[in-house]
């Protein structure tokens, strides 16, 4: 994590992690905030043994570090999939300016509320989709979220993930993932190839994944 350089009087800063780095550490206290402003992220959740549970992907806009500031240690970590530029607030700084300004309060509300909702997305997948049902929701919601937030070029978006994030994020094997996504190359549904991702049809791949939710607004840039 490249060290972080504090703007004096405001208290806050800009830093870049590299791809594989962990952002906040899980079981560990972090005295910040952070907004995403540039590169992918996963927050997730292990077991002793290193298996894990992806909870969410994190694209420009996100905000992290709410969870600890509610509950001590952090519950969770966040590893940079990319490279990732990140604004940093102290925590001390961040509640004065929500106070100063109650709309500050209004849009970390949001921010909460769009990352509950994907939470609850990823549950009912686990707990009812098909696989095939899982991997389209899942790519149908990464390519909406991304296009919204600005990402997309030429219909297709950057598509940074593993075979292995995928699978850890919907609770299926690397090898199930692996056939699923040749299942829907060739139907023609998705094209996915070196890092990035076009959906060839997005209606019909809905209908497959039983998935609806249209994409969010453009989000507040804290």
């Amino acid at each position: 994590m490249e060290q972080l350089r504090w703007v004096e009087g405001r208290k806050l800063g800009q830093l870049r992690v590299e791809p594989g780095q962990p952002i906040v550490a899980e079981g560990l206290q972090d005295d910040r905030l952070y907004t995403v402003l540039e590169g992918w992220a996963i927050r997730s959740k292990s077991l002793p043994d290193g298996r894990r549970q992806i909870l969410n992907v994190l694209l420009p806009g996100d905000l992290l570090g709410l969870q600890g500031e509610l509950m001590g240690a952090a519950q969770h970590g966040v590893e940079a999939v990319t490279r990732v530029n990140l604004c940093a607030f102290r925590r001390d700084t961040f509640l004065a300016l929500a106070q100063a300004d109650p709309s500050l309060g209004l849009d970390i509300a949001w921010l909460s509320a769009l990352s509950e909702r994907f939470s609850d997305d990823i549950l009912l997948s686990v707990g009812r989709r098909t696989a095939m049902e899982r991997v389209a929701m899942l790519l149908v919601h990464l390519h909406r979220r991304a296009a919204s937030a600005g990402l997309a070029e030429n219909g297709t978006i950057a598509f940074p993930l593993t075979q292995p994030h995928i699978a850890d994020a919907l609770g299926l094997s690397t090898v199930h993932i692996n056939r699923v996504l040749q299942a829907l190359r060739r139907q023609g549904l998705i094209r996915l190839a070196e890092g990035r991702l076009a959906i060839g049809d997005l209606r019909a791949l809905r209908r497959v994944a039983a998935y609806w939710e249209q994409p969010a607004p453009q989000r507040p840039l804290l």
